[in-house]
């Protein structure tokens, strides 16, 4: 039996402008995999329930997307997280839209209502050693929902952190905008980590800038856990949906698994969120 990830075929303006339009009126969340992700996503049941329920799956791999056109001659257009988060604070947001930001510190939250002239953002630190603190996940949810509606809000908080987050403002039906599952880049923009030189990152080689920088952190993340994508490799078919933009109702115009991965089982163990 397989198992199927769906990936919106967008790029970054496509990805920026199809999101800008998606209002207050409902809530949805955004997931951006990378390597990492689809590695978690193959190993954990719970993982693959969190993206199923996303409204946006944007492909967070230049390196991912080398590999599959060097090996398949698939091309797949990429929507880095970072990038999309730069474009949505440069571009998209205006002074006085409610935007809500997860993660990082009140002086990163300062510095993006400065840098941006923002008047309606609002910054939610929480708790150390979330993701086995399911009081402090309920709490997060708890401060996103009586700051609803908003136009935007950025979970940065890492990953599955994130997701489960984004998941259960769903589940309890209360929060009404677009959340985004961004990772690190709230600290990317705001300076409190370096992002690889341009032309790093468009050699899918950012990963290896990030292990240069913080080889403690990140060498089980890169070196230990990621190789593991080739043996991923074999078991994936990727193919690509297409979704028609409107403010009202973005719909699915070509529903089509994107990622198809054999049955898990083949490749070892799963393992399940604590």
């Amino acid at each position: 039996m397989a198992t199927a990830m769906n990936i919106d075929d967008y790029d970054l303006p496509e990805a920026r402008d199809l999101l800008a339009s998606f209002g207050s009126l409902r809530y949805g969340y955004a997931v951006t995999p990378n390597v990492d992700h689809i590695i978690r996503f193959h190993d954990d049941a719970h993982f693959r329930e969190l993206y199923s329920d996303a409204a946006y799956v944007l492909l967070d791999s230049r390196f991912l997307a080398r590999i599959l056109h060097l090996l398949r001659r698939q091309r797949l257009r990429v929507c880095l997280g970072s990038d999309l988060t730069t474009a949505m604070f440069k571009s998209v947001i205006k002074p006085l839209d409610q935007v809500v930001v997860v993660g990082g510190t009140a002086a990163q939250a300062a510095q993006l209502r400065q840098r941006f002239d923002l008047h309606s953002l609002h910054h939610i630190e929480p708790p150390m050693q979330l993701i086995t603190n399911r009081a402090a996940i309920d709490w997060c949810v708890d401060q996103i929902e009586a700051l609803s509606p908003f136009r935007f809000c950025f979970l940065a908080v890492g990953s599955p952190q994130q997701e489960i987050i984004a998941q259960k403002l769903k589940v309890r039906g209360i929060a009404r905008g677009l959340a985004l599952c961004v990772g690190a880049a709230i600290d990317f923009m705001t300076g409190a980590e370096r992002r690889a030189p341009l032309w790093m990152q468009h050699m899918g080689l950012e990963w290896l800038f990030r292990l240069v920088q913080r080889p403690g952190r990140m060498a089980k993340r890169y070196l230990i856990r990621g190789p593991r994508i080739f043996l991923l490799l074999p078991f994936l078919k990727l193919r690509l949906r297409v979704r028609a933009a409107s403010p009202a109702d973005p719909k699915i115009s070509t529903a089509q698994p994107t990622a198809v991965i054999a049955d898990p089982r083949a490749l070892g163990p799963q393992q399940t969120l604590t």
